[in-house]
């Protein structure tokens, strides 16, 4: 059969594709950008009558709009949910779920580089559903801005159901499958969900500054998502020769690749291309990854495993916590009582820049939270601990900077108490002098 021939024969509705997948499967799901909305409506609609019993179906970071079919609260218990890193649609559904009698999310701790290890060896997953782009000539798929788990998973024998849509960049790098590997294809053509940029404030400019004077120039960027990275990306205008080997591309790091600022000159890998695993932001991000060869998406057990990441020298990683304790631990992914986000990739990064020649990881937070009346420097972490107080290095807040490395629990203490927010401080030396950290 020609390619074209090929692609038709698999090309059907998403009622008939979701009714390949049987009873008891496991299902992982594109991430965030990537998440198939029509297939996984089908789905719900498959099990809200009465079909597809005993199935898992596993996320990551999934659109709130395109979630909702699957997150009804009437499927609450009919579909086993797992999270692989919460965000604000299972915050929200959880809360939901808290007020009524259904099940919350389930939640499977794991760092990112591990997902496609988990998923595959593990989990057992046997279903992958995911968007992808037009088919090229040779018959691939490019995953597009989503490279991460999805390559190992779709290229593990899982069934692979795809949902082809134009509006998917087409990205290069080591990311496409071909259409002789899928069990069944549809077609959907609708504008991929945007994530607009949060708003900055002072603090966040002040928090960026901070951190911009410390990044050389030739430097290797990892940036996460929100207003402090956004404001560490327009603090360094004025740099020269940077890299980008990063977890996600976002609109800030797109920003300095235009403005000359990024050409990845200086990387030892991948030189002269900007790395990441996925990339989610504003319309203008994806029309700029669209056939850009100077762009490459790589897998996440590729890009975020730290003996790859310190094969770049030094690497820049700037990263955010909920709440940080007097020897450094942090706790980036609860709240409250409850899952507020996850794992995600922080330690790989955290110990990949560490490792790298002269590189530098930074926790960056504001020192307050809830308007100001509540610390995120702490004597004790609420909960699970993200990032060990042996990994962590370099902290950052509107007050300063602390490196924790070489430090003693009491110097670490002294140093993290003088970058709190001053109301706080005080209390925060007693706190320690009660742990008998401080005399």
């Amino acid at each position: 059969m020609t390619i074209k021939a090929t692609y038709d024969a698999k090309r059907m509705t998403a009622d008939q594709a979701v009714a390949l997948i049987p009873d008891g499967a496991k299902i992982a799901t594109g991430l965030a950008v990537s998440f198939p909305p029509a297939l996984v409506a089908a789905i719900a609609d498959r099990v809200r009558a009465g079909g597809l019993h005993d199935a898992s179906i596993y996320t990551m970071l999934p659109p709130a709009t395109s979630a909702a079919p699957i997150l009804s609260p009437d499927l609450a218990g009919r579909i086993r949910h797992v999270s692989l890193f919460h965000g604000g649609i299972e915050r929200a559904a959880d809360g939901a779920r808290l007020d009524g009698d259904g099940l919350l999310i389930d939640v499977l701790p794991v760092q990112f580089h591990q997902i496609p290890r988990m998923l595959t060896d593990h989990v057992g997953a046997d279903t992958f559903i995911t968007t992808v782009s037009n088919m090229d000539a040779n018959g691939c798929f490019s995953l597009g801005t989503d490279a991460d788990y999805a390559l190992a998973v779709a290229r593990s024998g899982a069934r692979l159901i795809v949902e082809v849509n134009p509006a998917m960049p087409y990205v290069h790098g080591d990311c496409m499958i071909h259409v002789s590997d899928v069990a069944a294809l549809i077609e959907n053509h609708v504008p991929l969900c945007q994530v607009p940029a949060l708003p900055r404030n002072a603090t966040d400019d002040a928090i960026g500054a901070i951190i911009a004077d410390m990044v050389e120039d030739g430097a290797c960027l990892q940036m996460g998502i929100g207003a402090v990275p956004d404001a560490v990306c327009a603090a360094l205008m004025g740099h020269k020769r940077l890299g980008i080997h990063t977890e996600l591309l976002t609109p800030g790091l797109v920003s300095l690749i235009r403005a000359g600022v990024v050409d990845n000159s200086a990387k030892a890998l991948h030189p002269g291309k900007s790395v990441f695993t996925f990339a989610m932001g504003d319309q203008s991000l994806y029309d700029f990854i669209h056939d850009n060869v100077a762009v490459a998406a790589h897998p996440v057990e590729h890009v975020n495993a730290p003996h790859i990441i310190a094969q770049n020298d030094r690497v820049l990683s700037v990263n955010a916590t909920i709440q940080m304790d007097l020897s450094g631990a942090c706790n980036s992914e609860y709240m409250n009582g409850r899952q507020y986000s996850g794992t995600g990739g922080q330690l790989d990064f955290v110990r990949g820049a560490y490792a790298s020649k002269g590189g530098r990881s930074i926790i960056a937070c504001h020192s307050t939270a809830a308007k100001g009346r509540i610390s995120r420097i702490v004597p004790w972490l609420d909960g699970p601990v993200t990032t060990p107080r042996t990994d962590t290095h370099i902290v950052v807040t509107e007050y300063g900077w602390a490196d924790m490395k070489g430090k003693s629990l009491a110097e670490r203490a002294r140093a993290l108490i003088a970058i709190a927010h001053p109301d706080f401080r005080e209390d925060l030396e007693r706190a320690a002098r009660d742990r008998r950290i401080l005399a």
